[in-house]
C-alpha cells in the first residue's frame, strides 16, 4: 500500500464526515490487499475505526457534530426485508451514492480520479466519508483506540457468542483461532458464563493471550490430535465451536469438536472455493454448521454496550491490542499479521 492525498466529497444528505482518531489492522483487510478477495482497485481500505464526527447531511438525525463515534461495515437501510426482521447485518441497501451518475466519495488530488472505497468505510485515512448507518455514537469518555477493534474484532466475536451461539451459562466453547476476533469471542464466551472455553491457536503466545482473556484450557490446533484432546477435556466435545480465523483446517477442527447437538459457528473468511460439511454421522447426530456475518450485529444497540462492558471493567479490550503505530507503518502492521505472533495492531492518527 501506499500513502497518497486524496479529496473527500462533502457530505450527502444521509452521510457524515469523521475525523478518523484510530483504526484497527484487520485480518479482512489483507485478504483484500493479497487479493484472495475481489475489490475494484484503487480503492483505501480500512474497517475497523473510531472518530469524531466533523459534519453531518443535512437528513442525518442518528448522530451530531463532535459526537465521539465507532464505524461499521454492516451499512444497513433500515427498510429492507433484512432490516424490518431484525437482520442488519445482512442488509445491502445503505448506501446514498449508488446508481448511475452518482458523484465518488474520495478521488486523487494529483488529476481527480475516483479513488473505490472499501467495504462501505475505507478507514485508513485521516477522514472517512460514510453513510449515517455506518456508525454509532458511543460514550464521549470511551478511548479511541480501544473503542476502535470493537468496530469489527469485538462485534465479530461477541456477536458470535450473544447472537449467533446464544450461549447459555454453563455450556462448553471452543474457539479455533486467537487473534482479534477469537480473543474477543473468548472474552464474550467469559462475559455470557460459559463453562469451559477451550482456546485452539498453534502459537504458544496466543494461547497465553487466550488464558489472560478467560479460556480455562488451551490447546496447540496444528497438534494431529487436537480434536480429540477438545472431546476428551470436555468428555464428549463442546456445544459451541466458533472458528475464528478463515483456514479450512480450522473449520474441520471447529466441526471435530462438537458433541452431539452441538454447534460450528464459522466467522472466518474461508478461500472462496473452500466448503465447510458435516458427515452422515454428524448430521445423524443433530450437528451444525452455521455462518456468522459480523456475528449478526445489530451495531447502533450492541456497540455502545460493548463500550459500557469496557467502562466496566469486563471487557479487555486492552490485551487484544498488541501495539499502536503511525499510518506510515501500516505495511509493517500487515507484515507482522502475516506472520501470527501478535494481536490487534492499531493505527493511531494525530489529533
Amino acid at each position: 500500500m501506499i500513502i497518497d492525498r486524496l479529496a473527500v466529497s462533502n457530505p450527502g444528505p444521509h452521510e457524515v464526515l469523521i475525523r478518523t482518531a484510530a483504526c484497527g489492522l484487520c485480518h479482512s483487510d489483507l485478504h483484500f490487499i493479497d487479493g484472495s478477495y475481489p475489490h475494484p482497485l484503487p480503492c483505501v481500505p480500512g474497517h475497523e475505526a473510531a472518530g469524531i464526527v466533523e459534519a453531518v447531511g443535512s437528513e442525518v438525525r442518528t448522530v451530531k457534530v463532535g459526537d465521539a463515534v465507532v464505524s461499521c461495515l454492516s451499512a444497513f437501510c433500515g427498510h429492507c426485508e433484512f432490516c424490518v426482521t431484525g437482520r442488519l447485518a445482512l442488509c445491502l441497501g445503505a448506501d446514498t451514492r449508488r446508481g448511475p451518475g452518482a458523484p465518488p466519495r474520495l478521488t486523487r488530488k494529483s488529476d481527480g480520479s475516483t479513488v473505490n472505497q472499501m467495504l462501505n468505510l475505507s478507514a485508513f485515512a485521516e477522514m472517512m466519508l460514510i453513510h449515517e448507518h455506518a456508525c454509532t455514537r458511543i460514550d464521549p469518555e470511551m478511548p479511541l483506540d480501544r473503542a476502535a477493534v470493537i468496530g469489527c474484532a469485538v462485534t465479530t466475536g461477541a456477536g458470535a457468542v450473544f447472537n449467533a451461539a446464544k450461549l447459555t451459562p454453563g455450556e462448553t466453547v471452543a474457539v479455533v483461532g486467537c487473534g482479534g476476533v477469537g480473543l474477543a469471542t473468548i472474552n464474550a464466551a467469559r462475559i455470557a458464563g460459559a463453562g469451559r472455553i477451550i482456546a485452539a491457536d498453534p502459537l504458544p503466545e496466543k494461547r497465553e493471550l487466550a488464558m489472560k482473556l478467560g479460556a480455562t484450557d488451551v490447546i496447540d490446533a496444528s497438534a494431529p490430535d487436537a480434536a480429540r484432546q477438545i472431546v476428551e477435556l470436555t468428555k464428549g466435545g463442546v456445544d459451541h465451536a466458533i472458528e475464528a480465523v478463515g483456514r479450512p483446517a480450522s473449520g474441520d477442527l471447529a466441526v471435530a469438536a462438537l458433541r452431539r447437538g452441538g454447534t460450528a459457528t464459522i466467522l472466518g473468511m474461508m478461500p472462496l472455493n473452500h466448503k465447510v460439511g458435516l458427515s452422515a454421522m454428524d448430521l445423524l447426530s443433530d450437528k451444525k454448521v452455521q455462518g456468522a456475518l459480523m456475528g449478526r450485529n445489530r451495531f447502533p444497540v450492541e456497540i455502545p454496550r460493548l463500550v459500557d462492558f469496557y467502562m466496566r471493567g469486563l471487557l479487555d479490550l486492552d490485551t487484544i491490542i498488541a501495539e499502536r503505530i503511525p499510518l506510515e507503518r501500516i505495511n509493517e502492521g500487515f507484515d507482522r499479521m502475516k506472520q501470527g505472533h501478535s494481536a490487534r495492531s492499531v493505527i493511531v492518527f494525530d489529533q
